[in-house]
């Protein structure tokens, strides 16, 4: 089991990328928090996850506020007693369109999820981690943050402050013992998909992605997951301030 004893919270944990790395996690022997806005989708990721026999809780997130922040890591210590990881994957996106059509409120939003739920988690989760002396964050980037596609500019931004906050939070919590790493991932078989097409999925859609990806086909949740594994154990504990490209060579 390479994350035994392990405690790790995973925001939007509830489906895509972030519902994966808790079923991936959990499989290793961690203990998992399903933190998400979908208390449905979250209490029902969580019924599978103990099913199988595996330790896990929900708790509705949103990531954006700083109670709700407080709120899952008291309750992770209320039930576990100790955290390790703390996957900061919720995000959202605009749809694929001219920049100057996105509106003020949807920018907004966008970087209220993903960057600042950033910022909230470091707030809540490194006094704790200074106090045990070692803490790991995995920060779910994008390839949009290394290289950007068109119609996705306002979303490419959040992701660029997502890989230089991960490099910046790395090398200033290092003395304390925390480390801080990202996943890039390409363009993947999640809800997101359409969202980032701006258009329907289609064959004729998806090879207008797949194309630009050397590998040839998209992403999928489990490799993201088994990324997040590797960057989560122990045996990883001296790498920190990496933004590992889980893309099939896209960034080649």
């Amino acid at each position: 089991m390479r994350l035994a004893q392990q405690v790790a919270i995973v925001t939007g944990g509830a489906s895509g990328f972030g519902e994966e790395i808790c079923r991936q996690f959990a499989a290793q022997g961690a203990s998992v928090v399903v933190a998400d806005i979908n208390a449905s989708l979250g209490e029902k990721s969580v019924a599978a996850l103990t099913a199988a026999g595996h330790q896990a809780i929900f708790q509705r997130t949103d990531v954006t506020q700083t109670a709700d922040m407080a709120a899952l890591v008291a309750a992770t210590l209320a039930r576990f007693g100790h955290l390790d990881i703390m996957v900061n994957n919720a995000g959202i996106s605009h749809a694929n369109q001219p920049m100057l059509q996105v509106s003020e409120a949807e920018f907004d939003r966008i970087y209220q999820v993903n960057v600042k739920s950033l910022y909230l988690s470091a707030v809540h989760c490194v006094p704790l981690f200074r106090r045990q002396r070692r803490g790991c964050f995995i920060n779910i980037g994008s390839t949009a943050a290394v290289r950007p596609r068109p119609g996705l500019t306002w979303y490419n931004g959040s992701k660029g402050a997502v890989v230089l906050i991960t490099k910046s939070m790395a090398v200033e919590l290092a003395p304390d013992g925390i480390r801080a790493n990202a996943i890039n991932p390409a363009i993947a078989e999640t809800p997101l998909l359409t969202t980032f097409m701006g258009a329907e999925d289609t064959a004729a859609n998806r090879a207008r992605f797949t194309d630009s990806i050397p590998l040839g086909r998209l992403g999928r949740a489990t490799d993201v997951a088994n990324a997040a594994v590797f960057l989560a154990e122990p045996s990883s504990e001296f790498i920190t301030g990496v933004c590992l490209e889980v893309d099939g060579g896209r960034c080649i």
